[in-house]
């Protein structure tokens, strides 16, 4: 006589645990599956790219003198300061999106790594972010500098200055999407992450000037301002009483901020329940 096994139906069934590679491809998937993703980045490279047209041709300087790289001209504020807006709060919502939707819990019970999820998330975020900021420094370079070669004053790309702010352009995207990213993992409610990161990136460098010592450290410490001093081509003027930042200062700046965001995140994320 034999006897038949049961299984418990509350028995879990041991499997592979999931590889980051695997976690790379599920964040990937989830990233493209939304059809707001194609739509939000097409738009804000329309929008970043014809920035620098429209601030090139309201320049009415350009071109009356000899012809030199102006870095506002192709890199306007008006559309990195949209562009670090739409990629820290994309960001934000590749995990806050999650929390509000309860689709965190059933990740974190497929992979209790909670740290490697964080940072697949930002490894794909990191990488998208990069090739859409690569595109919109690219396309704000050439778009200016056509429109200013009608003047015979475009620049080409070994043109002093302008390989730096070209790079750091293109760097500020992912640099505000994964600040956007790890901050919405540390407050977990999506209109208190949006709110930090438009006051953390953009309100905050405003309230600070280079006029006084501890206040220009300050403001040198942020991101908008890093970007700010990366792209202007030209050192602080003789005898002017301002504090300026540093270029190796303001790639620091670069560096530290996406690191210490996405640090604390993952610490966070393995010592708190979600």
């Amino acid at each position: 006589m034999t006897t038949l096994a049961s299984v418990s139906p509350t028995t879990p069934v041991a499997g592979p645990p999931a590889r980051f590679r695997d976690l790379l491809a599920s964040e990937w998937i989830k990233m493209r599956s939304l059809r707001s993703t194609p739509w939000t980045i097409g738009l804000t490279l329309l929008f970043v790219v014809g920035s620098a047209a429209v601030a090139t041709l309201a320049d009415k300087a350009a071109g009356l003198g000899p012809a030199d790289f102006l870095p506002f001209d192709a890199y306007p504020a008006a559309g990195y300061w949209t562009l670090m807006l739409v990629a820290s709060s994309m960001g934000a919502l590749t995990v806050v999106s999650e929390y509000s939707s309860g689709l965190i819990r059933t990740t974190t019970v497929a992979v209790p790594a909670r740290g490697s999820v964080v940072l697949a998330k930002a490894a794909v975020s990191a990488v998208l972010w990069t090739a859409v900021g690569t595109a919109a420094s690219t396309g704000s370079f050439l778009v200016s500098q056509a429109i200013l070669d009608g003047h015979h004053a475009g620049v080409p790309i070994t043109h002093p200055g302008v390989f730096r702010a070209l790079v750091a352009s293109a760097l500020l995207a992912p640099v505000c999407a994964l600040v956007g990213l790890g901050l919405g993992v540390l407050l977990r409610h999506a209109a208190g992450t949006m709110v930090t990161s438009v006051f953390t990136l953009l309100m905050l460098p405003t309230m600070f000037s280079e006029s006084n010592r501890w206040s220009a450290d300050i403001k040198h410490a942020l991101v908008s301002a890093a970007w700010n001093r990366l792209v202007q081509n030209w050192g602080p003027q003789p005898g002017s009483l301002a504090y300026t930042a540093t270029v190796p200062g303001s790639w620091i700046v670069y560096t530290l901020w996406p690191l210490i965001t996405i640090a604390l995140a993952v610490l966070v994320v393995r010592r708190r329940d979600v």
